[in-house]
C-alpha cells in the first residue's frame, strides 16, 4: 500500500512529529544488526566447544579452528546481506506510507495552534522590522549596561581612593584649627577696632611722657623694689651655678638643678621680708650690694 497524492515536506515532518523518523529507523537497524552480532558471537562459542569435544572423540588430523572462523564469517556476511536488504525495504516502506502525510490534511502544530496564518505580506513585512528595531534596542541596552558596569567599577575605584585621602586629611578636623581658622578674622577685627580709635592729642602725648623714668645713674637695686628682687635673684642664680661643681652638660639637667637649688622657700621669704622692712623705714644710705642678707 502506497500513499498517493502529495506529501508533506520531509523537512517538516521532525516538526509535526516532534522527533525524526529517519533517526527512529535508524535505530530500529542498529538493533537488528546488534541482534546478528550477539547471535554470531553466542553460535562462535558454541561451535569452538563442539570442535573440541569432536577433536578429543575421533582423534583426526583436522584444524578445528580456521575452519570455524571461516563458517561464522560467512554466515555473519549472510545475516547481514539479507539484513540489510530486509530493513531496505522496510526503511522505503515507512517513510513511503507510516511517515508519509498528505498534503491536504487539515493539521496544526502544538506551538503553532492560535497563529494567524493568513497575515498579509505587508503586515509580516512591518512586523520583522518592528522586529529588527527592536533587536537594536536590545543591542543597545546590552552595550549600555556593559557601560555602566565598567563605569561603575571606575567610579567605586574613585572612591576608594577618595576615602584614603579624606583618612589622611582627618587630622584637619581637629578642634584646634578651627580656633587657629578663627585668628584672621580676630585680627580682622582687633584691626578694625584700633583704626577706629582717635588720634593722639598734645594733652594725652603730655600726660603719657609725665610716667617717671629710671635714673641711669642709679644701680639695679636703688630703682624700685621690683628692680632690687630682680638683682637679687639673678645674684642668687649666679653664685648657685658658681658653686655647683656636678652640674651636667645638659641644658635641661642644668636648669633643672638651677631651678631645685633656687626654689628655696625659706631664702627667697627672707628676702622678701628683709626688702619690705627696709621699704618701710626709708631708702637705704649704703648704696653697696647687700651682701649680708644675700649670705643669709
Amino acid at each position: 500500500m502506497s500513499a498517493q497524492g502529495p506529501t508533506v515536506p520531509p523537512v517538516l515532518l521532525p516538526e509535526i512529529l516532534e522527533f525524526s523518523p529517519q533517526l527512529l529507523l535508524d535505530d530500529i537497524i542498529n538493533f537488528a544488526n546488534e541482534a546478528i552480532t550477539n547471535a554470531v558471537d553466542g553460535l562462535e562459542e558454541f561451535l569452538f566447544r563442539w570442535a573440541t569435544h569432536r577433536e578429543q572423540r575421533v582423534q583426526e588430523d583436522w584444524d578445528s579452528t580456521q575452519e570455524v572462523e571461516q563458517g561464522l564469517v560467512a554466515f555473519q556476511t549472510l545475516l547481514e546481506y539479507h539484513t540489510d536488504i530486509a530493513f531496505d525495504f522496510f526503511e522505503t516502506w515507512s517513510l513511503r506510507n507510516i511517515f508519509a502525510i498528505p498534503a491536504n490534511l487539515p493539521i496544526v502544530v502544538p506551538h503553532q495552534e492560535g497563529l494567524d496564518l493568513d497575515t498579509t505580506v505587508e503586515l509580516e513585512t512591518d512586523l520583522m522590522a518592528e522586529i529588527q528595531e527592536l533587536r537594536k534596542k536590545i543591542d543597545a541596552q546590552r552595550r549600555l549596561k556593559r557601560v555602566l558596569t565598567r563605569s561603575a567599577r571606575l567610579s567605586a575605584a574613585k572612591a576608594r581612593r577618595r576615602e584614603k585621602t579624606l583618612a589622611d586629611l582627618s587630622f584637619l578636623q581637629n578642634p584646634q584649627l578651627r580656633q587657629l581658622g578663627q585668628v584672621a578674622d580676630q585680627f580682622e577685627a582687633m584691626f578694625a577696632t584700633i583704626t577706629t580709635l582717635p588720634s593722639l592729642t598734645p594733652e594725652t602725648t603730655a600726660a603719657l611722657t609725665q610716667f617717671p623714668i629710671a635714673d641711669p645713674g642709679k644701680r639695679p637695686w636703688e630703682t624700685s623694689k621690683a628692680g632690687y628682687f630682680d638683682w637679687a635673684t639673678k645674684q642668687l642664680l649666679a653664685r648657685v651655678k658658681q658653686h655647683s661643681s656636678d652640674m651636667g652638660d645638659s641644658a635641661v639637667g642644668s636648669l633643672a638643678q638651677l631651678t631645685s637649688a633656687v626654689g628655696r622657700a625659706q631664702d627667697l621669704k627672707c628676702i622678701a621680708d628683709a626688702s619690705s622692712v627696709g621699704l618701710l623705714r626709708g631708702p637705704r644710705q649704703d648704696h653697696s650690694p647687700p651682701d649680708e642678707e644675700m649670705s643669709s
